[in-house]
């Protein structure tokens, strides 16, 4: 084979659109943040549970993120039984499934927390991937909103935990206020399902794009700066009005110390957006329940508030709905100052597990983006992100390839003792296991030629000690002459030797 022919066969390494690879440094932030988050569950009392990453797609069903395409969005195939399963899209509809199907053996309200990846079937972008980690918590079998002023006061919990105190807001709405203000706008019965939707998409954009590009939405449509034209829900101007007039309507959290009362006062423009609506009041009516149990655990308006902003994209969600929004500046891709955003929301979804069941089962939860939220702890500079600097492990250097046994055993010694190590397996010689030992940030290299093995003893480097001693070394006859950082000692000292050079350098680093 010629070489220009073993070059056309090679493949060329490409990662697929929409996909990240991660190395070791950023995997061990984002652990320690995971376990802060998982800690912080179990307070509230919920337990882990695991789903796998494939269902059957019949089992997302239409709660998919476009309902005019139902069968979009996600990564599809069939099995050896022409069944189609597809990679799970988030990570509640596979708890819909799971508590469907051991309903009877599970202790009812079921609290449950589970972290993993989801996967999404769409354009890649900026920021935008197509697998990412979510980490939920839900209670299935609590009818009552005080399980979603739980959920409220759980986000709250998790996020102080991890450092970003006064950095945020829960803000909460309703799906029932919604339905009541489009009712009171001439928006109500099945025939107006589709301008609904285009409503709710509309004042989901409100903070990007403000209440006049919301109020093209709400009627013709709007076109964008690249031209591009959106059709809007066709409103006639008074009712166009109403729904902007209700979505203007914000806490201020500097109002009153009363918490209760503020909420009162709060309420009665939302009372004039939804009118005569049941539908309406009676969502207005649990808004002000959460918001009066959150108070009464201690949270604020300035933390927990109702906020007629939030409407949340999936077509599940029954009752309340929150997001959780970082409140500090950044700056985006045109140089603009904006607030951070969100990093978390949920809400309540009573329909999706009565689907697998005859009878209906109450369900509320939330979801934290956990790319998203550990950008935001690299932002602010976290100190939970860095946690100790862990050395990289001990490398027994091979100088004598056969005695390959020899080198092994003083591995297995290290090991023994739980201290990392690791023998060198390439084919080099001294001076390039050196430079490996470097690249694998080792801070010893453990080094034993024939007198050494003869004499029973070994040669521990100190790789820490002796860069900084070179720092001072002139030449390379200096250097051999100086020896730094590097002694000897007896093979059964060897652990106990390196243990102490680790403990010098790394004092608050784990074994």
């Amino acid at each position: 084979m010629s070489k220009a022919e073993s070059k056309a066969e090679t493949l060329k390494p490409r990662l697929p659109r929409g996909f990240v690879d991660r190395r070791a440094e950023e995997i061990a932030a984002q652990h320690r943040m995971l376990e802060t988050i998982r800690a912080s569950f179990e307070l509230y009392g919920f337990e882990a549970l695991e789903t796998p990453f494939v269902e059957y797609t019949e089992a997302l069903g239409k709660f998919l993120p476009d309902l005019d395409r139902p069968n979009a969005g996600v990564f599809s195939f069939q099995d050896d039984d022409e069944a189609w399963l597809s990679l799970r899209y988030d990570l509640t509809a596979p708890l819909a499934r799971f508590v469907a199907e051991h309903f009877d053996a599970l202790p009812k309200p079921y609290r449950s927390f589970r972290a993993g990846y989801v996967f999404r079937n769409e354009k890649p972008g900026p920021g935008r991937f197509r697998q990412f980690m979510q980490f939920d918590a839900d209670i299935v079998g609590a009818g009552s909103v005080a399980a979603d002023a739980e959920i409220c006061m759980l986000m709250a919990e998790t996020l102080n935990r991890l450092g970003l105190a006064g950095r945020y807001v829960v803000k909460v709405n309703n799906r029932k206020v919604l339905d009541g203000v489009m009712e009171a706008a001439g928006l109500s019965g099945p025939e107006q399902a589709g301008r609904r939707l285009t409503v709710l998409r509309a004042i989901d954009k409100l903070d990007r794009l403000g209440v006049d590009g919301v109020r093209d939405l709400l009627g013709a449509g709007r076109k964008d700066e690249s031209g591009d034209f959106t059709k809007g829900a066709g409103l006639d101007p008074a009712a166009a009005q109403r729904i902007l007039a209700y979505v203007a309507l914000q806490a201020d959290p500097s109002e009153g110390a009363d918490r209760v009362a503020f909420w009162e006062r709060f309420f009665a423009g939302w009372h004039e957006a939804v009118g005569t609506s049941e539908t309406g009041r009676e969502g207005i009516a649990e808004l002000h329940a959460i918001m009066r149990l959150c108070a009464a655990a201690g949270y604020g308006h300035d933390v927990i508030r109702a906020d007629p902003s939030v409407v949340r994209g999936l077509e599940y969600y029954t009752g309340p709905v929150y997001e959780a929004e970082l409140t500090f500046p950044v700056t985006n891709e045109d140089g603009q100052t904006v607030r951070f955003g969100s990093v978390a929301g949920g809400g309540r979804y009573d329909g999706l597990v009565g689907r697998f069941r005859a009878e209906p089962v109450p369900a509320t939860g939330f979801s934290i983006g956990v790319s998203r939220l550990f950008s935001a702890l690299q932002l602010v500079k976290s100190p939970l992100l860095h946690g100790a600097e862990r050395p990289g492990p001990v490398v027994v250097l091979v100088l004598d390839r056969e005695n390959m046994a020899d080198y092994q055993r003083l591995v297995a010694a290290l090991r023994a003792e739980n201290v990392r190590a690791e023998l060198y397996l390439g084919a080099a010689g001294m001076k390039a296991q050196m430079k490996y030992a470097d690249r694998r940030r080792a801070p010893v290299a453990i080094i034993q030629g024939s007198n050494e093995r003869a004499a029973g003893e070994v040669q521990i480097k100190d790789l820490i000690e002796g860069a900084r001693a070179a720092e001072g070394i002139a030449s390379n006859a200096e250097w051999k002459a100086a020896r730094p950082a590097q002694f000897s000692c007896a093979e059964a000292e060897m652990t106990a030797q390196v243990r102490a050079v680790l403990a010098r350098h790394f004092p608050d680093a784990a074994d």
